[in-house]
């Protein structure tokens, strides 16, 4: 029992760390993008960077930080826990050398192929011309950061895998600080500015790779290089990948098909869907996506010991707490959607029309929030247990309801919102449909204590819920003709006294999830 609450403990030890890192990095991001917009604005030189930077993330989604880090963490925590630490050692060697050899022939091709790439992906710059030359030069200036980020992916999971989330964690922020100093210290004194924004990528590629090394000096690790083919291990990451990359693109699909229905709207609802898109990821990013990466390694090191009651309670423990963070996040911005828009982005050609229409589509995204969030933990739990198949094709039909939905919600009078709202309908049935499955598997997943935790957050949030609204029209009504650090700080001030309230309400109602924030952030202060 006693390690049992240990795990939880550094579940939600780990999921702090994470998650402070990453908000620093979305700040920061933020501020790279305002600087992005400042010098560059919307032109061509924007646009020519947009859809260079666009190819190697590209890339990255699809086998970098998502497929290639969910298929290794399993198999690697297996030898860690199964044989020993030494053949663990040598299996990552193996594999960052064949990595290594791989990536290598991929970034020759890419540069190689540039242009050819540059028309598929972005046909309406035509074969020839001031536009298409600099996206080609930006894309082979900028594709060998597929290398640089899946070697980051490689070391992370490894680092993950010896409970070590702090450098992984931080290493956005020294691409976000490459960039900005590169926009401020070396863009403005070159030819073509935004070459030096490109070289900007590549450094922060290289610190966020080089970050990395020391800790994992620290831990043993030999970089010698491994040529070992046949190692059973590589071809069974090979084959956990397989349904990770298709995962990914059918993510990718459903972006693509998101915009294409949102184009035949009316002008602008692309962008409504994209701003509050980002407002979404905000939250999701920082709690779901930090909670998720700590509880993997630890479903993983549980399921190779076949360990299923332990695995269960982590389980369990992410999910109510995953639930803790969101819901208020997801309430905090339905009341707040347009005071927050209107902060953020209503200047220039954002007009108080634009912030509604966004603020709808912020409304019916922020609906699925929870789902979005418990989606990402339960997704581990399917690759601790490596099966990256039932993921993708519970995935699938969610994309099929999505686009089923899309069509018919967008011709109601929500139009755009129809889009968001669907999005958020396919998820959730996504994950009831993962809950089945895993249920099923598992035999039960402490089900009555996650849902007894999340009324318990409802409930809290609800009374934070009311409270902020009366407070929103009683100190926001007066600030909207204000300037923006009266909004400001309107705003912040509401927020504050809605994260009072709600953990006032949570203490009350006996919520272990508050214990063990504040328990956890202690501890984690020391260790940060």
């Amino acid at each position: 029992m006693n390690d049992f609450m240990n795990e939880n403990e550094l579940v939600t030890r780990a999921a702090g760390v994470v998650g402070f890192f990453t908000f620093l990095s979305r700040i920061l991001g933020l501020a790279r993008d305002i600087l992005i917009a400042k010098f560059f604005g919307s032109g061509m030189s924007a646009d020519a960077f947009f859809v260079a930077f666009r190819i190697p993330n590209l890339l990255r989604r699809l086998f970098a930080e998502g497929s290639f880090s969910v298929s290794f963490i399993p198999v690697f925590s297996e030898y860690l826990q199964n044989r020993s630490k030494e053949e663990a050692f040598l299996l990552a060697r193996v594999v960052l050398t064949f990595l290594v050899l791989i990536l290598t022939v991929i970034i020759i091709l890419g540069i190689i192929f540039s242009p050819l790439i540059v028309r598929i992906i972005a046909p309406g710059f035509g074969g020839m011309g001031e536009k298409y030359a600099l996206t080609v030069l930006l894309t082979r200036i900028m594709f060998p950061y597929i290398f640089l980020v899946s070697v980051f992916a490689l070391f992370m999971g490894i680092l993950n895998s010896l409970r070590h989330f702090a450098a992984p964690a931080m290493a956005p922020i020294f691409l976000n600080l490459s960039m900005i100093a590169a926009l401020l210290f070396l863009s403005p004194y070159i030819r073509t500015p935004t070459v030096g924004l490109a070289i900007g990528v590549i450094v922060g590629g290289i610190l966020q790779l080089a970050l990395q090394i020391p800790f994992l000096m620290g831990k043993g690790l030999s970089f010698a290089p491994k040529w070992n083919l046949g190692h059973p291990a590589l071809k069974k990451i090979g084959i956990l990948m397989l349904p990770t990359i298709f995962g990914s693109a059918i993510y990718q699909i459903n972006q693509l098909v998101g915009t294409l229905l949102a184009s035949l709207l009316r002008e602008g609802s692309v962008s409504y869907l994209y701003y509050a898109d980002r407002l979404v990821q905000f939250p999701l990013g920082v709690f779901a996506i930090a909670i998720s990466t700590a509880v993997l390694p630890s479903l993983s090191r549980e399921a190779a010991e076949g360990d299923l009651v332990r695995l269960k309670g982590t389980l369990s423990h992410a999910l109510r707490l995953t639930m803790f963070i969101t819901i208020p996040a997801m309430v905090g911005l339905i009341i707040l959607r347009e005071p927050i828009i209107r902060l953020l982005f209503e200047r220039g050609a954002f007009d108080s029309f634009t912030t509604i229409m966004t603020a709808r589509a912020l409304l019916y995204y922020s609906l699925g929030l929870w789902a979005f969030a418990a989606l990402r933990v339960f997704v581990s739990a399917f690759y601790s247990l490596q099966d990256t198949k039932t993921p993708v094709k519970v995935a699938v039909v969610a994309m099929i309801v999505n686009i089923i939905f899309s069509v018919i919600l967008m011709r109601t009078p929500l139009e755009h919102g129809g889009l968001a709202l669907a999005l958020s309908l396919a998820s959730t049935l996504q994950l009831f449909m993962l809950i089945f499955l895993l249920r099923k598997r598992l035999g039960g997943i402490e089900g009555r204590v996650v849902v007894g935790s999340m009324l318990r957050s409802f409930i809290s949030a609800s009374f934070m819920g009311a409270c902020i609204y009366f407070l929103t029209i009683k100190v926001l009504v007066g600030t909207l003709t204000g300037g923006i650090f009266t909004l400001a700080l309107g705003i912040l001030v509401i927020i504050c006294a809605g994260l009072i309230i709600y953990f006032i309400s949570a203490y009350f109602l006996g919520s272990k999830e508050l214990s063990s924030l504040i328990k956890t952030f202690k501890v984690s202060r020391k260790n940060v």
